[in-house]
């Protein structure tokens, strides 16, 4: 169904759904017709929601499919506990509140769905995972603060005399408690995994949302005057169970749709903004009703006490652990922009530093003051034949070469010297305060060069043109780019003399 036709069918529903509830608590209808047309028009919508959603879950396939059967059992067990209770109190007239399979039937709707929401958050892919997401563990802590929350804010209110008048009223009050308890904790669950699963942040699963707090409210409402001795519901009092059926038909025929990905541009989205408010407003609204309560002269009971601490514990808890992921997140930071470093100023293929970090190096080997006596030799390296090996026996055969000579080099200098290669063959080697005169560097280098390659079981040889230059004075004229160039000019010269040699670049007379 598309947005524009479900808007149009769910404007439809809910005008009916208005005209149906003001002609039930007008007082037109005697009390039998209002209580028969409650019921039924629950039940007409509840057997609708089942059809779509069986039919839904036919088209369907995967983790979509499981999800509708899930709700195929809540939507049968709602329509079960209807007709009972349609048969119970409307035809038989049994006294409320009863323990009979229409409260079996209700209890077990808000457990199927909840089966159902579970299904589809826990069923999908990492990319159906928003990218804010967090500690699941704090995750379900925001969770137990909600309900705690909750359960201290009604405890105070109202539980406390309810749950004193069912202590003595038998067993049928702890379903009518636990009833609107379970539609809670399913509102709960949609609420914070809506923080971090995109598929749950989908109008089906909002419906269902509204679906279980209009039957939770009600519940509530049910409750209490069941608790007060009323034996006979209001008809504005079961408002809320005649909107849920209705809401969850619209639940069943609500569009999927991914979600809208919005640009943060610099501001919190509304989903963060919620996970950040979520263990201090239900604190808040706590700390104002017990501040209230005890400027007033209010006594608390052991249970409100360990309760209230216990929202307040599972709040330290969970911020220790948010400091903990903080934490955590800012060594991935750390590690990622090292990471980043690392891949700007070096060679993805060797792994030896590339032309900018030997440029880097080499500037500010120049620009020590205290270079007096201390030689810096730059070396010019050019592999020969290595052109012949990448087209004679392809890539992978002219990486495991170019990989070769930057070990080679790399075991052949000290470790604060740099090992850098500058592009295609080229390498250069930086060589800062070494005793030994700089051809013989050199040719050291060019002796470990020209040893065979041994690749997939042949042997590959390869020779290497090498230009050296020395520096031995502080001149603040002299710049990384002028030895640069010397040490390059001196390569090409070893190449035109025939490859497989070293020309060492003297700078004082410029002959090579």
């Amino acid at each position: 169904m598309t947005l524009k036709r479900f808007s149009v069918v769910t404007a439809t529903v809910g005008a009916v759904l208005v005209a149906v509830v003001l002609t039930v608590v007008s007082g037109v209808l005697d009390h039998w017709t209002s209580v028969a047309i409650d019921k039924i028009s629950q039940l007409v919508a509840s057997v609708a929601a089942l059809v779509c959603y069986l039919r839904a879950a036919r088209r369907a396939e995967g983790t979509e499919r499981r999800w509708r059967l899930w709700m195929v059992a809540a939507m049968t067990s709602v329509t079960v506990g209807l007709s009972v209770w349609i048969w119970g109190q409307v035809f038989l007239g049994v006294p409320l509140p009863s323990s009979t399979l229409a409260q079996l039937g209700f209890m077990l709707v808000p457990m199927l769905a909840l089966c159902a929401v579970l299904v589809l958050a826990h069923s999908v892919s990492p990319a159906d995972l928003l990218p804010n997401h967090r500690n699941k563990v704090v995750v379900v802590l925001d969770g137990l603060v909600v309900v705690g929350s909750l359960f201290v804010l009604t405890w105070v209110s109202a539980l406390e005399s309810m749950v004193r008048a069912w202590a003595a009223s038998g067993p049928g009050f702890a379903t009518v408690v636990a009833h609107p308890a379970a539609y809670l904790v399913l509102v709960v669950t949609l609420v914070v995994l809506s923080w971090t699963h995109r598929s749950v942040r989908q109008l089906p699963m909002l419906f269902l949302a509204l679906a279980a707090l209009s039957q939770s409210a009600s519940g509530w409402v049910f409750a209490y005057l069941m608790s007060q001795g009323v034996t006979s519901i209001p008809p504005l009092a079961d408002a809320g169970f005649m909107m849920c059926p209705v809401l969850l038909f619209l639940s069943s025929i609500a569009p999927v749709s991914g979600e809208r990905h919005r640009s943060a541009s610099g501001r919190l989205r509304t989903g963060e903004m919620l996970h950040l408010l979520v263990p201090y407003v239900p604190l808040l609204v706590i700390g104002l009703f017990i501040a209230v309560g005890t400027a007033t002269g209010m006594r608390f009971d052991a249970v409100e006490i360990y309760a209230g601490l216990g929202v307040v514990l599972l709040v330290i808890v969970r911020q220790l652990l948010t400091m903990i992921d903080n934490v955590r997140l800012l060594e991935q930071l750390h590690d990622s922009r090292e990471q980043l470093r690392h891949q700007a100023f070096h060679d993805s293929l060797t792994g030896v530093a590339n032309r900018a970090l030997l440029r880097d190096r080499l500037a500010a080997a120049l620009g020590r003051r205290d270079r007096a006596g201390r030689p810096l030799v730059l070396l010019f390296i050019d592999v020969d034949g290595f052109k012949q090996v990448n087209d004679d026996f392809g890539h992978a055969a002219g990486d495991v070469v170019l990989r070769n000579v930057a070990s080679r080099l790399l075991h052949c200098v000290r470790a604060e010297d740099t090992v850098a290669r500058l592009g295609g063959d080229e390498f250069g080697v930086l060589i800062d305060g070494h005793p030994s005169p700089p051809a013989e560097l050199g040719w050291r280098l060019l002796g470990v060069l020209q040893r065979p390659h041994q690749i997939q079981g042949r042997e590959h040889l390869v020779r290497a043109s090498i230009g050296v230059h020395q520096h031995l004075a502080y001149d603040p004229a002299f710049t990384a780019d002028d030895m640069l160039g010397f040490a390059d000019a001196a390569m090409y010269r070893a190449k035109r003399q025939g490859k497989g040699t070293v020309v060492v670049h003297d700078p004082i007379s410029d002959v090579a």
